[in-house]
């Protein structure tokens, strides 16, 4: 039997990932140079966590992606009860509840773990949905949504309750790609644009001509976040302004490897593209952008080629999941966009965050193996 016959997933795509995986160790290595004292094994428990990952794609691929469909209503059961678990147990770390605390091993963050599970159980109500209805009408599309909105809604408010914002955005992103491939009529776009559109004016307005009428209706955590989330149009913030001068300064070819010219907070996670643009330079960062944009596009055309429906709405959900992430990641390092505490997926420090992704990567691996069975390749 041939080797091509024995690998029956596709190989770039976790090419991709091993690429992505020395491009994080690397970085990481370099902001614990940036940490000194501060740095907590950073790295060890990165390349510990990629090993893991890996494990966990390997047991991914014994299994038919149609036996994780059937425990999905599980899954997300599971999911809800530790984010709701979060709210009481969990550990408070700047004013947060969005970690549980495991001795000797670090922290696990539920809500990486729900955007996955989110991303199967809407493939799967959805995918029904249509089998159901070939051509539904629109009291029974509108049903439907609600439906949808009741089980993304639940998972959202316990997550915004943590609070943890930038992920919600997630979940929230996501719900829409997805309902939008699934070919749902476009006038319930249009009418939830109007009612978001309206809200956030309405929100907004409030903030910035009564603040204390803002803090009585909707308190002091949501001020600060709201507050938070608007400061970034005015450039400053030392984190900001010293992460762009590090990235300038790298010009085109960087500093060169745990050669950062600066401090900034958080360069592990939140900052870790300041940290690599620093150390390689433009024609570095622009190799991470290239492998990034290589990726999404392995992940749309295996969408694209792909003779199952649910197979579709799951990986649309996890591309448009990436590619916000990513976008919304460098483009805060940059200051285009708002600081959230989204982190760049496989390549920034986090062992939940970096799990879930790879265990996304197996189910992803197992439906190009599907594709190529059903081709006969």
């Amino acid at each position: 039997m041939s080797l091509k016959r024995k690998i029956r997933f596709d190989v770039s795509i976790l090419l991709l990932i091993v690429i992505l995986g020395i491009i994080s160790l690397i970085s990481i290595g370099s902001a614990e140079a940036i940490l000194g004292t501060r740095a907590d094994n950073y790295l060890l428990k990165q390349a510990i966590w990629y090993i893991v990952g890996f494990m966990g794609i390997l047991g991914i691929s014994f299994f038919r992606n149609e036996n994780i469909i059937k425990i999905t209503k599980y899954l997300y059961i599971g999911g809800i009860i530790s984010l709701a678990l979060l709210l009481i147990f969990g550990d408070p770390v700047n004013n947060a509840r969005c970690w549980f605390e495991i001795p000797h091993i670090g922290t696990f963050q539920p809500s990486e773990f729900v955007k996955i599970i989110l991303i199967l159980t809407l493939s799967v109500i959805i995918d029904d949905f249509h089998n159901k209805y070939p051509h539904p009408t629109v009291k029974e599309e509108f049903l439907f949504l609600l439906k949808v909105a009741v089980i993304v809604g639940i998972p959202s408010l316990l997550t915004f309750l943590e609070p943890d914002t930038g992920v919600v955005i997630i979940y929230l992103l996501i719900t829409f790609v997805m309902l939008f491939i699934s070919g749902i009529r476009y006038r319930w776009f249009a009418a939830l644009f109007t009612v978001v559109a309206l809200v956030i004016g309405a929100i907004v307005t409030i903030y910035f001509t009564d603040k204390n009428l803002f803090i009585n209706l909707f308190g002091t955590s949501f001020f600060l976040r709201i507050d938070r989330l608007l400061d970034w149009s005015n450039g400053s913030g030392y984190q900001l302004e010293n992460g762009i001068t590090a990235i300038g300064s790298g010009g085109l070819l960087g500093f060169g490897l745990n050669n950062t010219p600066i401090y900034f907070p958080e360069p592990q996670t939140d900052f870790i593209f300041a940290v690599y643009a620093s150390n390689f330079g433009f024609i570095g960062s622009l190799f991470l952008l290239l492998i990034l944009a290589l990726l999404d596009i392995k992940l749309i055309m295996t969408a694209i080629k792909s003779n199952n429906s649910i197979n579709k709405y799951i990986i649309s959900g996890c591309v448009a999941m990436l590619i916000y992430q990513q976008v919304q990641n460098i483009g805060m390092t940059f200051g285009l966009l708002p600081i959230t505490g989204i982190t760049l997926p496989f390549v920034s420090y986090g062992g939940s965050s970096l799990l879930s992704y790879m265990l996304m990567i197996g189910i992803i691996l197992n439906i190009t193996k599907e594709e190529k069975r059903y081709l006969n390749v």
